[in-house]
């Protein structure tokens, strides 16, 4: 089964919604999400199996858990209800006994066996290891714990045991015993653990790993590659004995103490680094299938989490997500979305560029077709969860695609309270005090956090807070749940819009008829004064020279009239214009040779104007 499907049943199952507990847990188990369901979940009638496990192999039981199964035998069964749990048509619940535990125990050169069911307590544990090692219970130190120390009255059942647990006793008042010969040390650690107290110089972190005596040197510092993001090749040792300078030889045969043993590694100095280097120094690892083993143990041992999962920020980084106290928010985005590329890789959503109120109207005051909902997404280094909601969520390419087509997603890093403080203050200016409350209220841990905000008439509305302990199905639900919400308000802003601007496209209409009505009776009592201002049409037979003119307008026709030769040009033009053709749209020209004679002369005759004693012109709209 797919990963993140066995991550999302154990988280609905179990409701551990710290995805970081809940990868180690199912890491513990071999991501067998029956195993790991029955290590949290205490089931008293039942017990879910898969077919690949319907079957534990026995190993070989010591004196203690002879008598350890014995005492569980005698315990009366629970009546109360299995709890409930869907799981896959290949699992299934089958009748069983009180739940059993497997405790290896490691004391120097040996190794006990303990099972004990889980209604047994600590103490009951180092009951049982006086008798097999006669160390005295005072003196007896209990260590591996994966929730840290704990008391000798505290319930098994109340640690979310797996099935099969490694611990190791400490005894500091108890000197150990000189072993016969070289050789008989070696064939006796060659089936023990090791404890390897590892300190990270650059980071100042501390790890307390659990390494088998046949691992070699090389597989430990594979290992902390791993965690530290340091290359093997890169790596600077102190603590390993002048006997351990062959990096193929296996623990037991090192020289390093028994059973616990410090090492300091760093970053070996270098002049400059390549690209290849700086790339490896700044990718983030998870643990490798292949690698799990070696590390079953190690949140026992005190091992961060964040460090495991590459979860937490590294030291090799070279700049943060966004500068402390950017002046300009389009220099801070575009630092963000650079340092966001080289980080997880190119294929992200689309970060809008520039200030949360451009953003805003950006998404919130086009037209209603056009407009989108807003997802503002916060960023938080110091989470452990930040790496895995970036790289397997917001890098998910359904994610991006969902993000880039209906959503305008906005970005801040708020690892820096500087920056966190400015956040809030934008939040409060657009959003009111409200939001920026609830961002305060949220934890470090609970980061990243995507808001997603829908812009509505009169305020803007925080549909949903995504936080970053969720999986790529539940954050595509969620962002489709928010847009069809706001797809129904969007559907009744198109229509608002619609009748708007058609009531709007209706008075435009009649202002326009109104306007081109009041033109034309402008434009008709102007045609109507010309007409009337002109001088009388004269008589051919009254002995004066008379001009004859036919004037061809655009549409085909022609206007005749006769004047005075001695008529002025103005009276002519006044003549077109009353028939609709004012100089100011229309120019008057000869046919031959061709001549404007709107540029001439107003006060010029037609004699003069050599328009006499017939002439045929035409009318030409000016560009």
């Amino acid at each position: 089964m797919d990963r993140e499907m066995i991550l999302a049943d154990f988280q609905a199952c179990t409701g551990i919604d710290n995805i970081a507990e809940a990868i180690t847990l199912l890491e513990l188990n071999n991501w067998d999400l029956v195993a790991a369901i029955n290590g949290v979940i205490p089931q008293e009638n039942g017990i879910f199996q898969s077919e690949a496990t319907a079957h534990t192999p026995s190993a070989p039981p010591s004196s203690a858990s002879a008598s350890a199964s014995a005492s569980s035998s005698s315990s009366p069964p629970s009546s109360s209800s299995p709890a409930f749990c869907p799981v896959q048509p290949s699992r299934h619940i089958v009748e069983r006994q009180s739940r059993m535990l497997n405790f290896r125990v490691e004391y120097r050169q040996r190794s006990i066996e303990v099972v004990l069911e889980e209604a047994s307590t600590v103490g009951d544990i180092k009951t049982i290891l006086e008798t097999e090692l006669q160390v005295p219970i005072s003196k007896m130190q209990l260590k591996g714990w994966k929730s840290g120390d704990v008391s000798d009255s505290t319930v098994l059942r109340s640690l979310h045991l797996p099935k099969n647990n490694s611990l190791y006793v400490l005894t500091p008042d108890i000197a150990p015993l000189a072993s016969t010969s070289q050789t008989g040390r070696l064939q006796g650690l060659s089936n023990q653990n090791y404890l390897l107290v590892i300190s990270h110089r650059e980071a100042q972190r501390d790890y307390s790993l659990n390494f088998p005596a046949s691992k070699t040197i090389q597989e430990v510092k594979r290992n902390i590659s791993d965690l530290t993001n340091i290359p093997v090749r890169h790596q600077q040792w102190d603590g390993w004995p002048a006997s351990a300078s062959d990096d193929s030889i296996t623990l037991a045969a090192s020289g390093i103490s028994y059973p616990c043993h410090h090492l300091t590694v760093c970053r070996r100095s270098s002049p400059t680094l390549t690209v290849d280097q700086t790339d490896e120094c700044t990718d983030v690892h998870m643990v490798s299938d292949s690698e799990g083993d070696d590390f079953e143990d190690a949140p026992e041992f005190g091992v961060d989490e964040s460090e495991i999962f590459g979860m937490g920020s590294s030291s090799c980084r070279k700049s943060p997500m966004m500068p402390e106290n950017s002046e300009n928010e389009g220099d801070a985005l575009l630092h963000f979305t650079a340092e966001f590329s080289r980080r997880y890789g190119d294929c992200h959503p689309v970060f809008y560029i520039g200030s949360l109120e451009a953003a805003s109207q950006e998404a919130f005051y086009g037209k209603a077709r056009d407009r989108k909902l807003l997802a503002i997404y916060l960023h938080n280094d110091e989470s452990v969860l930040s790496n895995v909601f970036c790289s397997q969520m917001m890098c998910a390419d359904s994610i991006v695609s969902y993000l880039s087509q209906n959503f305008i997603t906005w970005a801040w890093d708020v690892t820096k309270e500087a920056n966190k403080a400015r956040l809030l203050t934008m939040c409060t200016r657009h959003f009111g005090s409200v939001v920026a409350q609830t961002i305060r209220t949220y934890k470090t841990d609970q980061f990243p956090l995507l808001l997603i905000v829908m812009g509505k008439r009169t305020s803007n509305e925080v549909l949903n807070v995504i936080q970053g302990n969720t999986t790529v199905d539940e954050l595509m639900m969620r962002l489709m749940g928010a847009m069809e919400i706001f797809s129904a308000q969007q559907q009744e802003d198109i229509k608002d819009e619609d009748e708007r601007e058609a009531r709007e496209l209706v008075k435009r209409e009649q202002d326009e008829a109104y306007r081109l009505s009041l033109e034309a009776d402008r434009k008709k009592a102007i045609r109507l004064s010309l007409e009337q201002a002109l001088p009388p049409e004269p008589k051919e037979e009254g002995g004066e020279p008379i001009s004859k003119l036919r004037i061809r307008t655009p549409s085909g026709e022609f206007l005749e009239r006769l004047f005075l030769g001695s008529c002025k040009l103005q009276v002519l033009f006044d003549f077109v214009a009353s028939k609709g053709y004012p100089s100011d749209e229309f120019k008057l020209l000869t046919t031959f040779p061709r001549k404007n004679i709107t540029q001439l002369d107003p006060a010029w005759s037609l004699v003069e104007a050599k328009l006499f004693p017939q002439e045929t012109l035409f009318l030409e709209a000016k560009e």
